[in-house]
C-alpha cells in the first residue's frame, strides 16, 4: 500500500516509520526545508544549535516509542535532566531554593529547607499516590481514546488511594481527585505556596491555568518525575526527528521536503495529494500530520463538503495564544543566589513564587492583553549538553505563558517584540542577577513567529486548546476524535490535533499508524452474503 504522509512533525514521522517498518510504501511530504515540525534544531547563532519549538522531552520516554522503533540504533541518545526542575528563592530572600531531583529523598529534603517538614511530608506521600496514578494517564495518553482503552487503562486503581490518611473513599471521591482543579490539588496538600506556584507552573506547561477543571494530573505528573525525568537529546531537539528520519529511510520510506501540499482530493479508492510545485502524489491512505484547521482547508481545496467543513471550523477552539519564547546566546549560565549550577541548570527553571502572577498573566491574555509581568520557564541545557554552544558560551531558552496571538489593542506583535523578549530577560535577571549582562544574542519568537514558521495557528503550541472538552475522546471534535475524517475514507489525523496532545510524545503518530494497519486486515466475521 501507498502511504502519503502530510508534514513532518514529529508525529508524522512516527507514524510514517511505523507503516514503513511494515512494509508500506511511505513518502512523508513537507512544507518546510527543516524537518520536524516543532520538535527540530537549526544555527540560529554562529555554533549554536538552537531548538525551533520543544527543549525538553518527557512523554515519548514513557510510551515505549524510542525502543519500538530502536532510534539509539539511529543516533538517538537522551541526558537525564537531574535534577529535573528548580525553583529559586523570591528576589531579595535568603531562602533556600526548592530543587527537585529524580532521587524523592533529595526533594524531600530540600522542601523540608525551604518549606518545612509538613510540606516535605506531604509532598512524600503526593508522590507515592500520584506516581501510580501518572503511570496510568500516561497508558491513557499512549493508546487511542476509545471507552475500551481508557478503561484498561485505569482499571484496577485503588480507590483508597484517594482517602490516603484521611479515611475512606470510594471511586466517586477518586474520580472527583482526578477531576478537580490543579490549584484544589496543590491547596488540599500544601502550605507553602512558593512550593504550589513551582508545582502549578509545571502543570501548566500543557496549557491551561491551574484553575481549569481537569488540571489536576497535569500537576500529578510531577510525581512521574521521579520515575523518570524529562531527556534532553544530544545535540538538540531535533536529535529525535533526525533519527524518526533516519529510521525511516532505513525502511525505504522517503521525505520531500519544501513542497507544500496545496490540496487533498478523493480519487476513486484513494486519494490525489497536491503540492505546489505541481506534483501529484496518489496514495491509497494519507496520515495528515499538520495542523487539523490546516488539514481541513485542504479538503477544502480538494472539493469535500464545504457545509462539514464549516461547522467543524467554527466548533474547533484554538485559544488566544499561549506563549512567546526568546532563545538566547549567553557568556554563562545564570547565578541564583544560594544555588549551585549543577542544582540550577539542568532542569527546567520555574520562575515563579506565587500563583497570582500565574492568574494575572492568564487573565491577560483571555482579555487580548500582554501579562502585567511575563512568568518565564528558563532551560539551560547547554550546561547538560555543550555541543549546542561554542566553546565558553552558553544557550538559554525563555519561554513565557501567557501571551496573546490577537492584541486587543489592534497593534501587531512586530511592535512588541523587542520590548517582551527585554521583559522576559529582566524577570530572569531578578532571579539571577547579572544574567542580563551576559546575553550576546537573541532570537525572538512571539505567537505571531511560531505561527508563521511552523505552522503553530494562533500561536498555540498544543494546536488546540487543551481543556478538558478537547481532550481525549473530544479532541478535537468528538466526530473527529478517531482519527478518521467521516466521508473521507483512508484519511487518519495525527499531531497534536488529536488525542493526546501537545508535547513530544509520538502516540498519536503511532495510534495512526496502528489505525491503518487494523483497516487492512480483514474481517475475522465477514457478513455472508445469500
Amino acid at each position: 500500500m501507498r502511504v502519503a504522509v502530510v508534514g513532518s512533525g514529529h508525529n508524522a514521522l512516527v507514524a510514517a516509520c511505523y507503516l514503513a517498518r511494515s512494509g508500506h510504501r511511505v513518502e512523508v511530504l513537507e512544507r518546510d526545508t527543516v524537518l520536524g515540525g516543532a520538535v527540530s534544531t537549526v544555527e540560529r547563532f554562529p555554533g549554536h544549535l538552537v531548538d525551533r519549538g520543544s527543549s525538553a522531552h518527557i512523554m515519548i520516554r514513557h510510551t515505549g516509542i524510542i525502543e519500538e522503533l530502536e532510534l539509539e540504533r539511529f543516533g538517538l541518545r537522551y541526558i537525564d535532566c537531574d535534577p529535573w526542575a528548580f525553583a529559586p528563592a523570591p528576589p531579595g530572600s535568603d531562602l533556600p531554593p526548592l530543587v527537585f531531583h529524580r532521587e524523592l529523598d533529595l526533594t524531600c529534603a530540600s522542601i523540608a529547607a525551604a518549606c518545612g517538614e509538613r510540606d516535605a511530608a506531604a509532598y512524600r506521600r503526593f508522590a507515592t499516590v500520584w506516581g501510580p496514578r501518572s503511570v496510568r494517564v500516561m497508558r491513557a495518553f499512549s493508546g487511542t481514546p476509545t471507552g475500551g482503552q481508557l478503561l484498561k487503562s485505569f482499571w484496577g486503581m485503588d480507590p483508597r488511594e484517594a482517602a490516603g490518611a484521611r479515611g475512606r473513599a470510594d471511586g466517586a471521591a477518586l474520580s472527583r481527585e482526578m477531576m478537580q482543579t490543579g490549584d484544589a490539588l496543590l491547596d488540599s496538600l500544601f502550605d507553602s505556596e512558593r512550593l504550589k506556584a513551582a508545582l502549578a507552573w509545571f502543570g501548566a506547561q500543557s496549557g491551561p491555568p491551574m484553575s481549569e477543571p481537569g488540571s489536576a494530573p497535569m500537576v500529578g505528573f510531577a510525581a512521574l518525575m521521579h520515575l523518570l525525568p524529562p531527556g534532553r537529546a544530544v545535540g538538540g531537539s531535533g536529535a529525535l526527528s533526525a533519527a524518526l528520519v533516519a529510521r525511516l529511510a532505513a525502511d525505504g520510506g522517503t521525505v520531500s521536503a519544501g513542497d507544500a501540499v496545496t490540496a487533498l482530493a478523493r480519487s476513486g479508492d484513494g486519494w490525489e495529494v497536491r503540492t505546489e510545485g505541481g506534483r501529484t502524489v496518489r496514495a491509497d491512505a494519507v496520515v495528515a500530520g499538520c495542523h487539523i484547521l490546516t488539514t481541513l482547508n485542504l479538503l477544502a481545496q480538494g472539493g469535500f463538503d464545504a457545509a462539514a467543513l464549516a461547522d467543524w471550523r467554527r466548533r474547533i477552539r484554538v485559544g488566544p495564544g499561549i506563549g512567546m519564547v526568546v532563545r538566547a546566546a549567553t557568556t554563562g549560565l545564570p547565578r541564583y543566589p544560594g544555588a549551585k549550577t549543577d542544582e540550577s541548570a539542568h532542569g527546567l527553571q520555574l520562575l515563579v513564587t506565587d500563583r497570582r502572577a500565574l492568574r494575572r498573566a492568564h487573565g491577560a491574555a483571555a482579555a487580548g492583553d500582554l501579562p502585567p509581568r511575563p512568568v518565564v520557564l528558563a532551560m539551560s541545557f547547554s550546561a547538560l549538553d555543550p555541543t549546542i554552544a561554542p566553546a565558553g558560551e552558553h544557550q538559554l531558552t525563555l519561554w513565557s505563558q501567557w501571551h496573546p496571538y490577537d492584541l486587543a489593542d489592534g497593534t501587531s506583535w512586530p511592535a512588541h517584540a523587542d520590548r517582551e523578549a527585554d521583559r522576559i530577560i529582566a524577570e530572569l535577571d531578578s532571579y539571577a542577577p547579572g544574567f542580563t549582562d551576559t546575553v550576546t544574542q537573541r532570537f525572538v519568537q512571539t505567537p505571531a513567529d511560531l505561527e508563521r514558521e511552523m505552522g503553530l495557528l494562533g500561536g498555540n503550541v498544543m494546536h488546540i486548546e487543551m481543556s478538558l472538552d478537547q481532550m481525549f475522546r473530544w479532541r478535537p471534535l468528538p466526530e473527529l476524535a478517531g482519527q478518521r475524517v467521516p466521508g473521507a475514507p483512508g484519511l487518519y489525523l495525527t499531531g497534536a490535533s488529536t488525542h493526546p496532545g501537545g508535547g513530544v510524545s509520538g502516540a498519536s503518530g503511532r495510534s495512526a499508524a496502528r489505525l491503518i494497519e487494523r483497516d487492512l486486515r480483514p474481517r475475522r466475521f465477514p457478513l455472508l452474503r445469500r
